[in-house]
Formats: C-alpha cells, structure tokens, sequence
C-alpha cells in the first residue's frame, strides 16, 4: 500500500473529468483496508471512496485523500435446489458478477447486464434498470467502520433502500466503506421482461417466445450499446438524473397539458416521470456547451466530449434543471453523485 501524492484521476471517473487528488492510494484486500483505516486514516484530513467510478462527477481537484477500492472476486455462501448466496467483493466489476451468474446458471440480475460500476457501488446506489433493482436480490454487505475501524453487517432492512438510495448515500454518507455484499440468485428462470424496450428487442433477435435470462440479458446489451455512449469514447456516468417521482394529481395535470408525457405507475399510486422524455421535450438532446453536452441518442446522460470541467458539467445540469422546473413544475434530482473539493459540502 502506498501514499501518492497529486495523483491524476482521469482514467479513474467515466466521465473523464482532468482532476487530480492531494493524495491517492489503492486497496487490493479488504485486510489491507482495515489495517489502514485503524493505524493511518486519522493522519489524513478530507478522504473519499472511489470505486469504479462510474457514477461520480469531480467538480474540482480533491483536496484529500482519494481510497481506490480494488479487491475482487466471488464466493458461494450456500445453496439449495431453489437458490444460491454469492459474496461479492466491494471492487469486482458488476457486469462480470451479472455474466458468472448467467453462465453458472444463477439467474435475476440478467435485466442489470452492462451496467458500469463495481459491486461496492451497487446497493449505495441501488441500481437498477428494466424493472429491477439490486435490492430484488440483495441479502447483506459488509461495511468498514471509519470511525471505529470495525467491520459491521447491515441486512436488507438496515440499508433502508429506495429509489436510488441508501443509507450510505444519506446517514451514513462517508461514514462507511462497503466491503462486500451478498446475493441471492435463482437457480430456476424467473425473467422480467415488461418494462422498457426489452420485448421488442427480443423480437428483434428472433427470441420472443419463451426466452431465457441469457437472451433477455442480450437484449439488454443490444438496447444499452444502441442507447448510451460507451464511456471509453464518451465520458458519461450514465443517467445523470433521477426519474422524478410526482402524486396523482400533478402527474393528471401534466398529462392533460402535455399528452404524450411517459410516466409510470407506481404501488403507491405515485408516477415515476420519465426525466429523459422532459429533458427531450425541451430540445436539450444533443445540444453542446463547449465540450459539455446532452447525448444526442439519449437524454437523460450527460457527456463530456473532452476537455469538459466538472463545473462546466454542474452548470449544463443547472440550465436542464432550471428549464424543467420553469416548464413542469418539477425538480429533478441528480443521480451522479458530485464530488466537491470537502466531501462535507
């Protein structure tokens, strides 16, 4: 394990953001990490976990300590005829625990094929995508105290899930690093393919009829490569914003003034707006500030096509915002989490 000083973080963030931070260094073992947090953590000022960092936006340098977290693998707990345990660690790519799972014949997170990230990332954001959520499978993580140095076990309950949210993304916020975290799969199919473009593309493919989570989870990579921008090419986080989730009265006003508004019902008798489809409304799709943008294929992401700021990304998104509060009534909420110079801010 080794200090870094003004380290570079560009290859670090999908978006591509030119940021460096005071100081840097990378965990390959969750033991590592403990021993460092318990003897060194105190030394340092400011400190953030960065994991694979496809879901963060660096509004400047970071004046602190950035944490890689780069452990990986995976581990069956148990299993019975029905269903099996797997632990993640915190650093496997997600999309490759997604591809095991499949090619084992563990069957659930097919619908969450391509999504970018790390494991450790998944239940703070809560993923999800085509109808699931991480949370449809998740059993528990292990989370490392910052403040005592202690390894702590939060359920399902414990983590307080919601629409992508967590306690880590609010209470605890930078009071926790999430070592692993453990899923339950089926070992019987049990698709979900209603929401979304997933049954059309099926068709597409010629796999309409009875298919299996291997089609549906090519499915989702043809619609996903189709839709968003490959970060590589790119830089983006994915869905800069949150679907915003409004009552029945204001989703019955909305829909009145703008008839081909796409929303969703929800249990609650809520609608989840589309955030793309009033971005899009708007004529924000493909428009260009500078080198910051709206991709031309899909609203809802923000791109960075090379030299864009962090700032000047926050700036785009504030006009988006604005407009959309102007026009709607509504505020849309980031999903990137932003990344000021303190973490405090």
């Amino acid at each position: 394990m080794q200090i870094i000083e003004n380290h570079p973080l560009k290859s670090l963030n999908t978006f591509g953001i030119d940021v460096r931070a005071k100081f840097f260094t990378e965990f390959n073992t969750t033991t590592s990490l403990v021993d460092f947090v318990q003897r060194e953590l105190k030394n340092f000022g400011n400190s953030i976990i960065l994991n694979g960092g496809s879901n963060v936006l660096f509004a400047g340098d970071f004046d602190g300590l950035v944490m890689k977290i780069s452990t990986s693998g995976m581990q069956v707990l148990s299993e019975d005829n029905a269903h099996v345990d797997i632990k993640v660690e915190a650093g496997q790519n997600w999309d490759e625990f997604v591809l095991y799972g499949l090619d084992k014949g563990y069957f659930g997170l097919e619908n969450l094929s391509l999504i970018p990230g790390n494991v450790g990332a998944a239940p703070m954001q809560n993923i999800g995508a085509y109808g699931v959520e991480q949370k449809d499978f998740f059993v528990s993580l292990e989370a490392l105290n910052l403040s005592t140095g202690k390894m702590e076990k939060f359920n399902k309950n414990d983590c307080r899930f919601g629409y992508r949210e967590s306690i880590f993304k609010n209470t605890h916020k930078h009071k926790y690093i999430i070592t692993s975290a453990t899923y339950r799969l089926n070992k019987y199919p049990e698709i979900n393919i209603d929401y979304g473009a997933i049954k059309t593309e099926l068709a597409k493919m010629g796999l309409a009829d009875n298919p299996h989570p291997v089609d549906v989870s090519k499915a989702v990579r043809h619609i996903r490569n189709n839709k968003l921008p490959n970060p590589e090419e790119l830089g983006n986080a994915g869905s800069f914003f949150k679907n915003p989730i409004i009552e029945k009265n204001k989703y019955d006003q909305l829909k009145a003034q703008f008839p081909d508004l796409v929303a969703f019902a929800q249990a609650d008798g809520k609608y989840k707006v589309a955030a793309g489809w009033l971005i899009d409304h708007l004529g924000w799709k493909g428009k260009r500030i500078g080198d910051a943008g709206v991709c031309k294929n899909q609203a809802l992401v923000l791109v960075n096509y090379g030299k864009a700021t962090g700032q000047q990304i926050l700036e785009l998104a504030a006009q988006i915002q604005k407009s959309i509060q102007a026009e709607f009534g509504i505020q849309l909420q980031p999903e990137v989490n932003i990344i000021h110079t303190s973490p405090n801010i």
